[in-house]
């Protein structure tokens, strides 16, 4: 990317930021999730991704952009940071993973804690399932099938 940054990309580039009290606001395009587009050779690439470059030199194999402002269209190189997928998820607050993980109870009101998880679950999955109301499901499950096979004998 460092190559394409030509000083009529970079004139471009100025030109479409309005600088607000910490943000800077892109007035050009975005994409459906907010995110500030720039064209480069008639392909749409992320204006805060252009910004980082412009001001940090390429990004890293392996990583990506976190706006740290949580403000998708802004493109104030202070405000963003080169951090791994798996970091940029985690500190999503609207992701599923963030959210499940601040949970300290199930639906059913029972303490999500060592000793009450289901362990082959948060082991291979990372999943935090509720031992108790496994073992009542399990339970009435297995009463079901009872009384079902005492019907047919």
């Amino acid at each position: 990317m460092t190559s394409l940054l030509t000083p009529f990309l970079v004139r471009r580039f100025w030109a479409n930021i309005e600088k607000m009290e910490s943000c800077w606001l892109w007035k050009g395009g975005h994409n459906t999730d907010g995110y500030a587009e720039i064209t480069i050779n008639r392909r749409p690439y992320g204006a805060h991704r252009f910004a980082y470059e412009l001001i940090n030199g390429s990004i890293p194999n392996g990583l990506t952009i976190d706006h740290l402002c949580r403000n998708p269209g802004c493109v104030n190189p202070e405000h963003l940071e080169a951090i791994t997928m798996n970091e940029n998820l985690k500190r999503s607050p609207i992701q599923v993973t963030t959210i499940n993980a601040k949970k300290t109870h199930c639906p059913k009101g029972h303490l999500l804690k060592e000793g009450n998880l289901v362990i082959w679950l948060l082991k291979r999955y990372g999943w935090r399932n509720c031992l108790t109301c496994k073992r009542i499901q399990m339970l009435e499950t297995y009463y079901r099938r009872q009384n079902r096979f005492k019907i047919l004998a």
